[in-house]
């Protein structure tokens, strides 16, 4: 008599046969292949991705700060530990690597303050380092190998090429869906391949991610903005792992995951359209990443910000004589952070154009702080706001889409009781690989103050060093780096 755990057993073997017969989705062969095969053999690509790896950890550390934040973090369950886990950079956290990319994901994303990439999608490809520095700091305990973190740049920087370029032509926002199912599918790729996954679980992974449930926009967008966009990420790359360990203990894919006509993701998510690549899988992504270095604020609003800051200086003075502000931007900054009427929360504020720029002229600054209750109740804000007029410029939507541009265009025009008016235009922003030579100092400067903000002494002095020694950084393990970060 066959027994219940026999049936299964037989019920799975038919499953993966019939499935052996079928062709997998070209996008899934082609991001499985690319993760296990790929050479990257471009230096710049490594020189960005270590600036960006503590650069995200730096605005992590600054998030530890906000108590808002804090709560989420630690264990599932209070007081369960984990003998060789994963830890988490500035706490004495030691974790499952589920849970610990969960809260390294978060911390990261909590201020908005990390990289940025834009085109038909938009994203945080920085939102994948949760999972792949918890897993490799599991897995090098685990296994007692020496994982070194030039080993960890290379999954990053494939995490951020499998993110960016399926954000170049597929919009995901326009059907609802929130960017961090591409965190989702890019840490689950990357993450099997570290578990030492063959091709074949490789795409497995994949394709569940691609069929998994997803988060919907909603929690970005009035009524309902909330704080929810700040642990997204940590809970798609947390996600992402979790799969992963899935596939290398052997669970079977779905190999239409995308295609199959009724079932698949494109016919029931993506209103029949198809996903595709636009260019082949290098480096590219991590190469022209934008990195948010003077403020932590929505990207398509960082130049208006910096021409904000810049009219403060001649104008701070007048701004009760002010008649009329308009902002001149690209589409996407219409459609995402164009907000009026009240605004709830951090959350709310700082995906919101009107008050980003009121703050900005007011202060000739934007901090994180300035988005907190007891600083949003300066009634001047509210009065600015009011004055502001935000108009769609199709030349700086053009430029946005162009590949070889890629700007993110803001204007800000000031005009006065009197008649007079003053109009500042930015196009690229100091994080714009156009103004690498410029950035690149200043977020240095960033990151020493983010990490000043918590480690002290020798510890800080060690921390503070590996962003100016590239040979060394590459160099040491990941077990070694996280013990340096954990509190």
């Amino acid at each position: 008599m066959i027994t219940s755990d026999q049936m299964l057993e037989l019920l799975n073997q038919f499953q993966n046969d019939n499935l052996m017969d079928t062709k997998t989705d070209e996008i899934i062969e082609l991001l499985a292949d690319y993760v296990l095969n790929a050479k990257i053999e471009q230096e710049e690509a490594y020189k960005i991705a270590h600036y960006n790896v503590l650069d995200a950890l730096g605005c992590g550390i600054f998030a530890l700060q906000f108590p808002a934040c804090t709560k989420l973090l630690g264990p599932v369950v209070p007081g369960i530990s984990v003998e060789k886990g994963a830890r988490v950079p500035g706490t004495d956290y030691v974790l499952d690597p589920v849970t610990a990319a969960f809260n390294i994901g978060c911390i990261i994303r909590w201020l908005d303050y990390n990289d940025t990439w834009l085109a038909a999608e938009w994203g945080h490809p920085s939102d994948n380092f949760g999972g792949i520095l918890a897993l490799a700091d599991y897995v090098s305990q685990r296994d007692q190998s020496s994982i070194t973190m030039h080993d960890v740049m290379t999954l990053m920087i494939k995490a951020h090429e499998i993110q960016g370029v399926l954000a170049l032509n597929n919009s995901f926002n326009r059907v609802g869906i929130d960017h961090v199912i591409l965190v989702k599918i890019a840490t689950t790729a990357v993450a099997t391949h570290l578990l030492g996954g063959t091709k074949e679980q490789i795409k497995n992974a994949i394709s569940n991610a691609w069929i998994d449930g997803h988060s919907l926009r909603t929690y970005r967008h009035a009524p309902n903005t909330g704080s929810r966009k700040s642990w997204a990420a940590g809970d798609a790359t947390s996600r992402g792992v979790y799969l992963a360990l899935m596939a290398v203990k052997g669970e079977m894919g779905y190999p239409t995951a995308l295609t199959a006509p009724k079932w698949g993701f494109e016919d029931v998510l993506f209103k029949s359209q198809k996903i595709t690549l636009e260019r082949p899988l290098s480096s590219y992504v991590m190469e022209n990443i934008l990195f948010k270095i003077s403020f932590p604020a929505e990207f398509h609003a960082q130049s208006a910000v910096e021409a904000a800051i810049q009219l403060n200086r001649d104008y701070g003075n007048r701004l009760k004589e002010i008649k009329k502000i308009i902002i001149h931007t690209q589409e996407p900054g219409v459609r995402i952070i164009d907000k009026k009427g009240p605004l709830k929360n951090p959350a709310d504020r700082d995906h919101c154009m009107q008050y980003m720029v009121a703050v900005a002229l007011i202060m000739g600054d934007l901090k994180a702080e300035y988005y907190e209750d007891e600083f949003a109740e300066n009634p001047l804000i509210d009065e600015l706001r009011a004055k502001m007029e935000i108009i769609e410029d199709l030349s700086y939507t053009e430029s946005y889409y162009d590949p070889n541009e890629r700007s993110i265009s803001n204007a800000i025009q000031l005009e006065f009781s009197d008649h007079s008016s003053e109009k500042i235009e930015v196009h690229y922003p100091i994080g714009h690989r156009k103004r690498r030579q410029e950035g690149i100092p200043e977020l240095i400067k960033k990151y020493n103050i983010n990490m000043q903000r918590h480690y002290k002494n020798e510890k800080l002095q060690q921390i503070l060093q590996l962003i100016h020694s590239y040979d060394d950084f590459s160099q040491m393990t990941i077990t070694d780096f996280m013990t340096l970060l954990a509190k």
